[in-house]
């Protein structure tokens, strides 16, 4: 009998908004250390989501999956979603950028197929975005959407090759991504059946407010972030409006800023489980998207994962913030999970 969904930490935080315009890059082993090492009355993480990106990962290497394979077999944890590193190219740019998104998209299934062939991935996606600023989409919306969405449908073509499903990750950052409305029309407009949103608590709590988008603001410019009942049906009209293509899951915190670090441009910023700043009640606003209108479990989603993106290495050096972590993500399996 399984626990779900299963509990995932996150690995690319060791390097979103790290580098050398900021701080140095966490080693991906180290991260991999203290996931396993969490632990909170006897439960530990699952498994891990895991970036493909420079330098925790080289796709031109045949080695890399059966390496990153005997990594996590060592600590019990498996692999879950994986992220393609489509910002080489762009979803809305020349031709070339254009093949070159595909492209990493076809490298990371192949990766993501490896690690299922190994015994260490059973379910997750390929994350996406466009890889495009909102200034440069501004310029031309409708021309620009209508580009994004060529390219999605070449890369969910080329992903059900293999059996995978790519998930746009809601971010204000993103062109064509960056309101809610916004991302409905994308994903309606690609029209594939293996595309679908992954749900960051802390991204999609700012398409509440219209940052990058004021014309599809819910909660008014002067609203009380304290008001718990604003806040809630803020979140209602955003997931009911998603959740049909939700199809993976990130646990954050998240309170009513915007922040950036390295090259990363700005979005929804990322608390720790605990910052007594944070807006979100995790555990119970995480049901908006793990649970339909009805308060019925959608089990759409095998796993969730914990997303701590540009955190600083001091945070993310303290193994207290893992056990915090992890007992804020048991809190939300006991609330919303089942047996399978």
């Amino acid at each position: 009998m399984n626990n779900y969904p299963k509990l995932h930490n996150a690995t690319w935080p060791g390097l979103v908004g790290k580098g050398p315009d900021s701080e140095p890059i966490i080693p991906f082993d180290s991260l991999l250390e203290m996931t396993a090492k969490a632990e909170v009355n006897g439960v530990k993480f699952d498994g891990i989501d895991v970036g493909l990106l420079e330098p925790h990962f080289d796709l031109n290497n045949a080695d890399e999956a059966k390496k990153l394979a005997d990594k996590v077999s060592k600590y019990n944890l498996n692999v879950g979603s994986l992220v393609a590193p489509i910002w080489a190219g762009s979803a809305m740019g020349t031709a070339d950028q254009r093949k070159t998104f595909v492209d990493m998209v076809r490298k990371s299934c192949e990766f993501g197929q490896k690690l299922n062939e190994l015994g260490v991935r059973h379910y997750g996606v390929v994350r996406i975005d466009s890889a495009a600023g909102v200034s440069d989409w501004a310029k031309d919306p409708k021309g620009n959407t209508k580009q994004i969405v060529e390219t999605f449908r070449e890369a969910c073509d080329v992903a059900a090759g293999f059996g995978e499903r790519l998930a746009a990750e809601g971010e204000i950052c993103w062109g064509a991504m960056h309101s809610w409305k916004h991302m409905v029309e994308t994903l309606e407009m690609v029209d594939r059946p293996n595309i679908g949103f992954q749900a960051d608590m802390s991204h999609t709590f700012l398409y509440t407010m219209g940052y990058n988008a004021p014309e599809h603001r819910i909660l008014a410019p002067d609203a009380d972030l304290n008001d718990r009942e604003a806040v809630k049906a803020a979140l209602k009209t955003v997931t009911d409006a998603l959740r049909p293509w939700t199809i993976d899951f990130h646990v954050a915190q998240n309170d009513g800023s915007v922040f950036g670090s390295g090259s990363h441009d700005k979005t929804g910023r990322h608390c720790q489980a605990t910052d007594p700043n944070g807006v979100l009640d995790i555990v119970h606003d995480a049901g908006y998207w793990l649970r339909d209108e009805n308060g019925v479990l959608t089990k759409a989603m095998k796993h969730i994962c914990w997303d701590g993106c540009m955190f600083p290495n001091s945070v993310m050096e303290n193994q207290q913030t893992w056990n915090d972590i992890l007992a804020t993500m048991i809190k939300v399996r006991e609330a919303h999970g089942w047996k399978g």
